[in-house]
């Protein structure tokens, strides 16, 4: 039964790469670090923060970033300062500004463009007078006579 609720404990809580060696004294600090690093991409996993990546350079990228909080730059400076030198592609949620901001307007643009579309074919579309002609109808009673 203890080993039961070992794995279920296990499963249920998240599986972290961090070292016990790379987490700070200040818990405020290391909540900080966490919350940077688990929207910081791992460029070897790619589909791993680095939080739950334990490839070396996710490693190193933890440890920078518990470096920079602890000489005091901000969650936005720390972010910044990774992605000046590993380019946007290690954030999970790219910026909408500069060129990113094609990315971020794509989707809804050609949603609309979609409902656009076929609002114009649903416009367009031309329903067939249901109506019969004289000559439809005085047949129709013949067949019917019959």
């Amino acid at each position: 039964m203890r080993r039961f609720i070992l794995a279920l404990a296990l499963l249920a809580s998240p599986a972290f790469a961090v070292q016990p060696d790379e987490i700070l004294a200040d818990p405020a600090l290391e909540a900080r670090a966490r919350e940077i690093s688990r929207d910081i991409r791992c460029p070897v996993c790619q589909g791993e923060s680095i939080d739950d990546s334990s490839a070396p350079i996710s490693r190193d990228l933890r440890i920078i970033i518990r470096e920079r909080l602890v000489a005091g730059d901000s969650d936005r400076e720390v972010v910044d300062y990774i992605v000046a030198r590993y380019g946007e592609f290690v954030l999970f949620n790219p910026r909408a500004e500069g060129s990113n901001l094609i990315l971020w307007l794509a989707g809804p643009a050609l949603f609309l463009a979609a409902i656009g579309i076929a609002v114009a074919a649903q416009r367009r579309r031309v329903v067939p007078d249901a109506r019969l002609t004289e000559a439809e109808e005085a047949r129709l009673r013949e067949i019917l006579k019959e």
